[in-house]
């Protein structure tokens, strides 16, 4: 799929004479109130091509594929229904989870305090920090080396609100202590789409995944909350 931003171009006649200007989708991100003007994106903000190739759908998330990023889905052992998308790069890993949201308040807050007391439950520790999407929680949690070492793993969780949804991103490795705006991973996350659709759902539901022809599932591991 090839994606187009949307402007408020796209919503109005076309005005004719001197006084028409060429407005850019990237001047209306950042010109025109309540709009973003970076992603993860809804799916009313963009425009997707089916026929390009460059996304692939999950279901909930399109994700735009990158030289150096593999993308893996992530599978209840038990029931085998996919749970996450996980983005593996060179020098890290996100794993991406996309939840119901209200329209018009926030489920961050609660989410925060759920994953801050799970990691206090096993052992390790939390504190909210600020990141590049608000408030976010950084966990250093105990877990096993390669080698068998006893060690810690840090993580940054990310919270990302959007129309009626809510994108989690639980980041590893440099991303998770060195948030780059221009890194592999976080230019994957930015061209994230996210495909609330029109569903009744209660906060804080899964959104759903699916699995595309060729992919392979990933059980979900164990330092992730």
């Amino acid at each position: 799929m090839r994606m187009r931003r949307k402007s408020k171009q796209d919503e109005r006649p076309e005005a004719d004479g001197p006084e028409a200007q060429e407005e850019t989708p990237d001047d209306a991100a950042t010109t025109e109130p309540g709009r973003r003007a970076h992603g993860p994106w809804d799916a009313s903000e963009v425009e997707l091509d089916e026929e390009d190739g460059s996304y692939v759908n999950l279901g909930a998330l399109a994700i735009r594929g990158r030289q150096g990023v593999e993308v893996r889905l992530q599978a209840d052992q038990a029931t085998q229904q996919i749970q996450a998308v996980m983005l593996v790069a060179e020098d890290g890993a996100m794993e991406l989870r996309p939840f119901a949201a209200p329209r018009n308040e926030g489920i961050w807050d609660d989410i925060r305090e759920r994953l801050a007391a799970e990691a206090q439950r096993r052992g390790g520790r939390a504190g909210e920090v600020e990141g590049p999407y608000g408030t976010a929680l950084q966990m250093v949690l105990p877990a096993v080396a390669p080698d068998g070492q006893q060690g810690t793993q840090t993580s940054t969780v990310l919270g990302i609100a959007g129309p009626r949804w809510l994108l989690r991103v639980s980041t590893f490795g440099r991303p998770a202590t060195r948030f780059e705006h221009d890194g592999l991973l976080e230019q994957v996350l930015g061209d994230v789409v996210v495909i609330r659709g029109s569903q009744p759902m209660s906060p804080g539901d899964a959104l759903p995944l699916v699995l595309p022809a060729g992919a392979r599932r990933m059980s979900p591991p164990a330092e992730t909350p």
